[in-house]
């Protein structure tokens, strides 16, 4: 790879091999062409500096109405995307954050801890002695829809839909779909949403009903300077909220199981030594970040890496790439579990930081103690198979051979 290279790379066009390993890619483009201008006119950054001072620009906005008109047309991806916290931006976004915060507290998440330790458990009792195992669905994906559908009062009868809804709904954030994407995604926002009118209708009848735990009262009847969320602002927020709170976890925890896979010293050092496990997790959010790519747009002309950038540019940023960058990281592409500092940008910063991002972090830090606390021994049991987006990076299968104490390996 060279310049030519980084020169003619066009975002939308990326193929299999990217998804697949889209690190040298990044690096080339880093190296040789740091603020790539696509075919289409936007930017692709894959400097750590340029994502992050992108992100913390206030001039530089989330709301893509037009450009998700002109990618979805008139439907349920549209109204979705349009409607939910993360592409938009002030005043709309300040009043919906507002009132999704007071269900993310650290007060709060602190008293889910019993129930993500109860979850965990019983995931992992299930799968001693099963023999060689799909961590995905047995494991990564189970673990997040227990706690995300309790946190907004999901039945159980609905849940093993939400994987299914959520790769159709975001999948169709990819930079090229195909129409059957975009037929699917829609069908997955209607169906979604109408499971979910129900249920905030029932608790709007029932609110004596809610469990221990559950926000999906609080988001219904609060207020923020006296307003209060919409019926169908609540349902697509439901929805923004049950997709980020267990797809992104679900690949959190699927790539670092295939990231100690990779690296048997270190899942020795984890079941050594499990005072790193909190450092391990922020490693794997770093090595393989579950969101790949954000957006921004510009408002005003903007001097970004040398290049002057013009009002009304679509800004793609690489956090995959920034959190690869070897001037803020010693060594990126090692697996280093004890690495300090880890500024990561995979959960952006600014005004739009992860919302859900103490979750995650309880969930990861749980599960990875208790795992590597049980099964002192890992290996791959077959042919991973990733998530066929770019802008999301994980598994659709990892088979894992997990041994527990007291088996001979």
């Amino acid at each position: 790879m060279g310049l030519d290279q980084a020169l003619s790379f066009d975002l939308n066009t990326i193929d299999q091999s990217f998804i697949e390993n889209p690190y040298p890619t990044l690096q080339n483009l880093r190296q040789f062409d740091p603020v790539h201008v696509n075919p289409d006119g936007s930017l692709f950054l894959t400097r750590y500096e340029d994502v992050r001072a992108v992100y913390r620009d206030k001039t530089m906005v989330s709301e893509k109405t037009e450009a998700f008109k002109e990618k979805f047309g008139p439907g349920p991806l549209y109204d979705h995307h349009t409607t939910s916290l993360v592409f938009n931006d002030p005043p709309y976004h300040t009043t919906v954050r507002k009132l999704l915060a007071n269900a993310f507290t650290t007060q709060k998440l602190s008293k889910m801890e019993p129930l993500i330790e109860t979850v965990v458990d019983e995931l992992l009792n299930e799968l001693e002695g099963s023999g060689d195992v799909d961590f995905v669905s047995q494991f990564a994906m189970r673990l997040p829809t227990e706690v995300i559908s309790f946190m907004l009062g999901v039945p159980s009868e609905y849940r093993y839909k939400l994987r299914g809804f959520s790769m159709a709904i975001l999948g169709a954030l990819d930079p090229r779909i195909t129409q059957d994407q975009l037929d699917v995604g829609n069908e997955a926002v209607r169906e979604f949403s109408s499971i979910l009118n129900d249920l905030i209708n029932h608790r709007r009848r029932h609110p004596e009903g809610a469990g221990q735990g559950e926000v999906l009262e609080a988001l219904i009847f609060g207020e923020f300077e006296g307003r209060k969320l919409t019926q169908e602002e609540l349902i697509q927020n439901c929805i923004f909220l049950l997709n980020a709170g267990h797809e992104t976890t679900t690949s959190l925890m699927a790539n670092g199981m295939h990231m100690l896979m990779l690296s048997p010293d270190q899942y020795a050092l984890l079941v050594e030594q499990p005072e790193y496990i909190d450092l391990a997790v922020e490693e794997i959010l770093r090595y393989e970040s579950p969101l790949q790519i954000g957006n921004r747009m510009t408002t005003e002309a903007r001097t970004i890496g040398g290049r002057l950038v013009p009002a009304g540019t679509f800004i793609h940023t690489s956090i995959a790439a920034a959190n690869r960058d070897a001037s803020v990281f010693q060594h990126p592409d090692k697996i280093d579990l004890c690495r300090q500092p880890n500024r990561h940008l995979s959960f952006i910063t600014g005004i739009h930081v992860c919302l859900g991002a103490t979750l995650a972090r309880y969930e990861g830090r749980i599960a990875f103690r208790r795992l590597t606390a049980k099964f002192p021994s890992i290996q791959p049991a077959g042919e991973p198979k990733r998530l066929p987006m770019a802008r999301f990076r994980g598994f659709k299968r990892l088979p894992v051979r997990m041994e527990p104490r007291g088996t001979d390996v």
